[in-house]
């Protein structure tokens, strides 16, 4: 079975393959201080071994749980903010139809996403759309009381318990949370809602193979032992391979551009059902790195779409930029270019070709260009779009991650910086406790 794979060919023209070589003892060293928890940050270290210690009966509960919300249900809310939502939302745009939401025929319920936001009008619009509809839960927050998703919880709580008895109620609601504490906990065991558990060592954008990805991309219809099994299968090779592998690579190579004055990095996807994926990526790698003024900014776009809006700065503006290609080898579906007889469009010539040949010639031609342009361009390739290999592109980004945070000499798993905003936030609320805070804030107006 093929694996992931990576190529960085057409990043030697701005840094030597010799320096990415030198990398190989440093790179050994941190991924010896994750295995073993020994770094930056090894209380958060969770994530590194955990798709070779989910079993069986964990994920058979998972499924368990979302058979019966997908029985019940004909829209399922997930609310969480971060990558309390981000994880699972990646992967089920990734794998799911297109244009999922307007199928009438549908096997399980669309998946909404409340509490990444405190829009006024996306929140009226998603209660409305909830009042005629069978709806049911999944509530994802740690302490319970971060703003964006406790807020969507009071709203949506209210509304259930409005529409349904309180037995009924209580069987719509999933609340993944801390084990022993928390305003979220304490609820949960007051109302008696099915309950898992965010682990102490899993931060929360290392944790879409915990059940805070698991079960919503379960009531999508998506095979999660599929996803776990490919996590797991990239766990192993990178074990195996060490400072060889395809995470060690990427890794050594960024921070390498880095170094050059390469300060951002472009995740670039011929697929657009990728697009939470590198949303998803660009919360891993800029919360993880973005830290005592250091860090590679992450940024991302659609291709081709994005090449009619971004192509011109990519090409040709300020040259602190590289991309990462992300590919598919394999479409799953074909698409063949018909004959014309007027032909005023002019794509004859094309007649027989499959839809995926001209993005990829789209692909080939635009990474040739920007390579010319002074764009440094990593390529990373997975075989098919499917769980398994889904799965392997995110223990992929995780574990190079967490290199690429030592390398640049970071904790790659705090993020105190969060803090700033909220305690602002919290301030011109004027909440209870921030007095000081309201008081200090207000004078700046």
């Amino acid at each position: 079975m093929e694996n992931l794979r990576i190529n960085i060919t057409k990043t030697f023209d701005f840094i030597s393959e010799r320096k990415v070589q030198e990398y190989k003892n440093e790179v050994a060293s941190h991924l010896k201080a994750l295995y073993e928890k020994t770094g930056r940050g090894n209380d958060y270290l969770g994530w590194v071994n955990l798709p070779s210690s989910i079993d069986d009966a964990q994920l058979a509960d998972i499924e368990a749980t979302a058979v019966g919300l997908r029985s019940k249900s004909d829209i399922v809310v997930v609310i969480g903010i971060g990558g309390s939502y981000l994880g699972a939302r990646a992967v089920i745009d990734a794998l799911s139809n297109s244009f999922d939401h307007l199928l009438t025929n549908r096997k399980n319920p669309v998946v909404v996403y409340a509490g990444q936001n405190i829009n006024e009008d996306y929140t009226a619009e998603l209660l409305d759309l909830l009042k005629d509809k069978s709806f049911s839960v999944i509530v994802i927050s740690k302490s319970g009381t971060t703003t964006e998703p406790a807020l969507a919880f009071r709203l949506l709580k209210d509304l259930l318990e409005s529409k349904y008895s309180a037995e009924e109620a209580k069987a719509r609601i999933v609340a993944i949370t801390d084990a022993n504490k928390g305003a979220l906990r304490t609820l949960a065991g007051q109302k008696g809602y099915k309950t898992y558990v965010i682990p102490n060592d899993v931060g929360g954008r290392y944790s879409v193979l915990t059940p805070v990805g698991l079960l919503p991309i379960a009531v999508a219809g998506i095979d999660i032992r599929a996803l776990v099994k490919g996590a797991h299968d990239m766990e192993k090779i990178t074990a195996l391979e060490a400072e060889n592998s395809v995470a060690a690579t990427y890794a050594a190579v960024r921070n390498e551009l880095y170094k050059i004055g390469k300060g951002t990095e472009i995740m670039v996807n011929y697929q657009p059902k990728l697009h939470f994926v590198a949303e998803w990526w660009k919360q891993l790698y800029g919360e993880s790195e973005g830290k005592e003024n250091k860090g590679i900014f992450p940024a991302a776009v659609d291709f081709s779409t994005d090449l009619h809006s971004m192509g011109q700065y990519i090409q040709e503006g300020v040259r602190n930029i590289f991309e990462t290609v992300l590919t598919v080898t394999n479409a799953s579906r074909e698409v063949f270019v018909p004959k014309d007889e007027a032909d005023l469009d002019g794509l004859n010539f094309l007649v027989g070709k499959r839809v995926d040949y001209v993005n990829k010639m789209a692909e080939l031609g635009t990474q040739l260009a920007h390579v010319d342009g002074g764009v440094p361009n990593i390529k990373i390739e997975i075989p098919e779009l499917n769980a398994y290999y889904l799965g392997q592109l995110l223990y992929f980004f995780e574990i190079a991650c967490g290199i690429s945070g030592y390398i640049l000499d970071v904790n790659p798993f705090d993020q105190p910086g969060v803090e700033a905003y909220k305690k602002n936030m919290f301030a011109l609320l004027e909440k209870p406790g921030f007095e000081k805070e309201t008081a200090a804030i207000k004078a700046k107006l």
